[in-house]
């Protein structure tokens, strides 16, 4: 099942941070050739989260950041809780204070990977 290959999540990821722009998703899901399905969410978040693992270990900025809900542009739920420890963010996960956490973490995502790949 593609949505559990870390490498090719990466890579899409990859391409969205040198572009500069989250993705949905759906979008997401898309692009690894499957429709929008609970279960398929699911599995895409374990797979986001080893590759959030794996960046780290390599000295690099988090990428499962850049996976949004389309309704409010933040990621939803299994990223809070998934990385509450790192961040330590208390508020709520929804209005401005989470939309300024998730800005400051997409930029430092976007401004990494558009350096290094000469953009």
């Amino acid at each position: 099942m593609r949505v559990a290959d870390p490498q090719e999540v990466r890579a899409h990821l990859l391409a969205a941070a040198t572009a500069g722009t989250a993705l949905t998703y759906s979008e997401v899901l898309e692009r690894l050739g499957h429709r929008f399905t609970r279960p398929k969410m699911r599995a895409l978040c374990k797979t986001l989260a080893a590759v959030d693992e794996a960046a780290e270990a390599a000295g690099e900025p988090e990428l499962a950041v850049l996976v949004v809900r389309q309704s409010d542009g933040l990621p939803g739920q299994g990223w809070w809780t998934g990385s509450w420890e790192k961040h330590r963010f208390t508020g709520e996960w929804t209005g401005p204070a989470a939309h300024q956490l998730i800005d400051r973490l997409q930029r430092q995502a976007f401004d990494y990977w558009q350096a290094r790949n000469g953009n």
